[in-house]
C-alpha cells in the first residue's frame, strides 16, 4: 500500500555512484530508511540537493513490515526554506539537531505530537531573526519530553544543582565530573520553562551558552543507548566560539 507521509530529513548517504540511503522520520510510520537508486544521476526527476538535514518533504512510501530499506515511490519540499540553506549559522545547526535525532530516534514507532514539534519547530527557526543562538538548546530539551526524559524544574535556591542522572534539581552537588554549577543550573532551569517565542528577548553568554549545550548533549548520552559521539558538536563549537 502507498502511503504519503510528511517527513523531516535525518540523513543522506552516499551509496554507489548514482544511489543514496535516506534516513527519514515520518509522521506516518515513524523513522524509515530508503534505498534511493539513481537519484544521484543527470537524469533522474527527483534530485538529491532537497535531501539536506532537516529539510520538510511530502513523500509517498510503500511500507512493508520487516523490511529494512523501504520503498520510496517520490519525494517534493513540504516546505521552502527561505533562511537556513543560507545562513552559516542556522544551517550547522540544523546539521547538528539531525545528527542528535539520528542516534536518539532507534527503532522509533510513529508518534504524531513529536513529529509536528520538530516540523512546526524547523519552521520557526527559518522565520527567527533573533534569538537564533538559542534555539538548539531550547529543541534539545523541548525534545527530551517527547522521548521520555523530560527535564524537572523544581530549581529553588534550595535546590540548586542540577542533576545529569535525575534530570531534576537537588539540594547538594551530584558526584559527577561535567556536573554543571550553580550559575549554569540557573540558566538550565530557565530554558526547560522558555516559551518558543521568548528566544527573541533571552540574553546569555555565549561562554555559558557552550557549556549548556556540553551538559545537554552530555545528559542524552547517559540516558539514550547509541548516542555515542555527536560528531558535529565541534562544529557547532567553532560557529559559535
Amino acid at each position: 500500500m502507498i502511503e504519503k507521509s510528511k517527513a523531516v530529513v535525518l540523513k543522506s548517504i552516499k551509496y554507489s555512484e548514482s544511489s543514496l540511503i535516506l534516513t527519514l522520520y515520518t509522521q506516518a510510520a515513524g523513522r524509515q530508511s530508503y534505498l534511493l537508486n539513481g537519484v544521484r544521476s543527470t537524469k533522474s526527476k527527483q534530485k538529491a540537493g532537497i535531501l539536506q538535514p532537516m529539510f520538510l518533504l511530502d513523500v509517498e512510501a510503500m511500507h512493508k513490515p520487516g523490511r529494512e530499506m523501504q520503498r520510496l515511490k517520490e519525494f517534493r519540499l513540504a516546505e521552502i526554506y527561505h533562511s537556513i540553506p543560507f545562513d552559516v549559522v542556522k544551517s550547522t545547526m540544523s546539521i547538528f539537531l539531525s545528527e542528535v535525532l539520528y542516534k536518539a530516534l532507534q527503532n522509533v514507532e510513529p508518534d504524531r505530537d513529536f513529529f509536528d514539534f520538530i516540523y512546526h519547530s524547523m519552521q520557526y527557526l527559518d522565520s527567527l531573526d533573533e534569538g537564533v543562538a538559542n534555539f538548539h538548546l531550547w529543541f534539545l530539551i523541548r525534545g527530551l519530553s517527547s522521548l521520555g526524559y523530560a527535564l524537572n524544574n523544581n530549581h529553588t535556591s534550595s535546590m540548586p544543582w542540577f542533576d545529569l542522572k535525575t534530570g531534576s534539581f537537588v539540594s547538594s552537588k551530584p558526584n559527577i565530573p561535567e556536573t554543571p554549577n550553580r550559575d549554569l543550573s540557573v540558566y538550565l532551569s530557565d530554558f526547560i520553562g522558555l516559551d518558543l517565542h521568548q528566544l527573541k528577548s533571552y540574553r546569555m553568554a555565549g561562554s555559558m551558552r557552550a557549556r549548556m549545550l556540553e551538559t545537554l548533549v552530555r545528559f542524552y548520552t547517559l540516558h539514550l543507548d547509541g548516542m555515542g559521539e555527536i560528531r558535529s558538536l565541534q562544529v557547532m563549537r567553532e560557529v559559535f566560539h
